[in-house]
């Protein structure tokens, strides 16, 4: 039974995620996170273009926040806009960016070539960018472009690598668009990792050294304390 209620909440948020897209399909929206709360439900829209979305005085906004009350039974849903300061590092938008493209023409290894050489420009480790569908005749076929260094299996390909989709609807057919970025080396991470134990083995060696200093000084203390409790003792019986 937890396993289903998993799974519908799972679902209830990528329907949600689609609904907030679709609302707001003109602008370039990138993650979309939400975050549950007794008190509201936030939902943080990540943007190129904050001003499409807010609308004059919000009005875009407030309405979307009435839609989803009514959609999606939300009691108090929250929509937090932030604007995006790299849109060559976040694949949704590259996603969108290339699907429109194609849309009007734009040939696509062109578009492959030249996006997987501005995100490494950008900073990224690694980038794939996956096409598939006709891309130039009736029969369906998947084109790969990939730059730097890409992890494709394992825990490292689930937290290091950001992936999205789009999909672009020609003359010829749907071509579904995938884009992977990595923006984390392993080696980078385990570098941290090694960093960070480290410098807590450090602390704590520093630690076990003050507290040998501190024992060393009060048991030279007590054995002064002693002497001179023994010498009072001497002067008293004589």
């Amino acid at each position: 039974m937890k396993e289903r209620i998993f799974i519908q909440k799972a679902k209830e948020q990528v329907q949600l995620e689609e609904y907030v897209r679709k609302q707001f399909a003109q602008a370039k929206c990138g993650i979309i996170e939400v975050q549950y709360t007794p008190v509201v439900t936030r939902i943080i829209i990540h943007t190129t273009t904050p001003g499409l979305i807010i609308g004059s005085g919000g009005e875009r906004i407030k309405e979307t926040m009435e839609l989803l009350k009514q959609k999606f039974k939300i009691e108090n849903p929250q929509i937090d806009v932030q604007k995006i300061n790299d849109p060559d590092l976040d694949p949704y938008i590259i996603s969108q960016t290339i699907a429109a493209a194609i849309e009007t023409g734009v040939n696509h290894k062109r578009l492959g070539n030249f996006y997987a050489q501005k995100i490494m420009e950008a900073g990224a480790i690694g980038c794939e960018l996956v096409f598939a569908g006709k891309l130039s005749g009736q029969r369906s076929r998947v084109e790969r472009f990939e730059e730097g260094y890409i992890k494709k299996c394992g825990d490292p390909a689930e937290k290091d690598v950001i992936k999205a989709f789009a999909l672009a609807n020609p003359k010829l057919g749907n071509i579904g668009i995938t884009v992977k970025i990595m923006l984390t080396h392993p080696k980078d991470i385990r570098g941290q990792v090694a960093g960070a134990l480290e410098e807590r083995a450090n602390h704590d060696a520093a630690e076990e050294k003050k507290k040998e200093a501190a024992a060393a000084k009060a048991e030279k203390a007590a054995e002064k304390a002693a002497q001179e409790a023994s010498k009072n003792t001497a002067t008293a019986e004589e």
